[in-house]
């Protein structure tokens, strides 16, 4: 049995991760999904970071990439994550963000649900949690060693390109990347076969 800390990205909350928490703790792990505070345009990755205990395994997905490396933890599983230090114009496929909007404080948002499942790469029978999205304000992250860290690519992921993401992988954090055939959010497309990479990156981390 291990810990996880499951850290979710731009927009969303603890609640994105409810699919993969059930396929973990039906093989015995203990599962942290926690809220950050993604709204606070005070907010930093310190404060991120706060939020999230610490835990085995870490898994940051997409802008949670950022906050991972400040948490304690065994292994840091990036999911089609950037990661601190890192950036550029080819980080991002074309056309992404198009429906996005932002408010006087410069937080982003989706003004329609259905374009942010579309852009977000949500299966049809979770579209509607789009309507559950928050506000994004800007933080600024720093690069940040990692001891341990694991890079999940996701193949079709129309968010952040999947060549950047292996350019990260072996470039940045010097591992060769695990390959999952899904979009930006495989934790609803693909919560079964995620929580299987999950568990055996718990297991090799015990095996070391």
């Amino acid at each position: 049995m291990a810990s996880f800390s499951l850290v979710h990205g731009s927009w969303h909350g603890g609640w994105c991760w409810d699919l993969v928490r059930v396929e973990l703790e039906a093989r015995g792990h203990v599962v942290h999904a926690p809220d950050l505070p993604c709204e606070d345009v005070a907010a930093g990755v310190e404060e991120y970071a706060a939020a999230v205990p610490g835990a085995d395994i870490v898994v940051g997905h997409s802008l949670g990439g950022f906050t991972i490396p400040l948490v304690e933890a065994r292994t840091h599983v990036f999911l089609t994550a950037g990661v601190g230090g890192t950036g550029g114009p080819d980080v991002l496929a074309p056309g992404f963000g198009d429906g996005q909007m932002e408010d006087e404080l410069g937080r982003s948002y989706y003004p329609d649900p259905a374009v942010a499942a579309a852009e977000l790469q949500y299966p049809p029978e979770c579209a509607e949690l789009a309507s559950r999205l928050r506000k994004q304000a800007p933080i600024v992250h720093d690069t940040v060693a990692v001891e341990s860290p694991v890079y999940i690519v996701c193949a079709r992921d129309a968010v952040i390109r999947p060549e950047w993401q292996r350019h990260l992988a072996r470039d940045v954090l010097g591992v060769e990347p695990i390959e999952l055939d899904a979009g930006h959010s495989p934790m609803l497309e693909r919560p079964r076969e995620l929580a299987e990479l999950l568990d055996q990156a718990a297991r090799r981390s015990f095996s070391t």
